[in-house]
């Protein structure tokens, strides 16, 4: 898999991460709308590059779970949630910083996973 192939895989874990939170919190002074869902995303997206910046910076491959993967994770999730803090003026409370580091967690180093036992099984038929 391509670094730029890892990158899409990541933006798009992030992209239905904003999301689904936007679904799980909507409400009518936070609607599910496509300017709402960029709000959530933008924060997220930014921290989505800052890892990645890391990641070609170490010469690591972008489709594995780790290094390449919990450092995605882990900086996307903090630089995300450091932004939305900042955005409204006040640390998130513990359950929405639990949340929010597990599902993107899920979603980024799922796919990553995913990948890796696709390429295990695709190895082991084609021996």
């Amino acid at each position: 898999m391509s670094r730029y192939t890892g990158l899409i895989a990541d933006v798009i874990a992030i992209a239905v991460f904003a999301f689904l939170a936007r679904m799980a919190h909507q409400s009518e002074s936070m609607p599910l709308t496509f300017t709402g869902w960029l709000s959530t995303l933008w924060p997220f997206l930014l921290g989505v590059a800052v890892s990645w910046i890391l990641i070609v910076a170490c010469k690591w491959d972008g489709a594995r779970p780790a290094p390449a993967g919990v450092t995605a994770w882990l900086v996307t999730a903090v630089v995300g949630l450091v932004i939305w803090g900042l955005r409204n003026g006040s640390v998130p409370h513990w359950s929405f910083i639990l949340v929010a580091t597990i599902m993107s967690g899920v979603l980024m180093l799922g796919w990553r996973l995913a990948a890796r036992l696709a390429g295990r099984r695709k190895v082991e038929q084609a021996a």
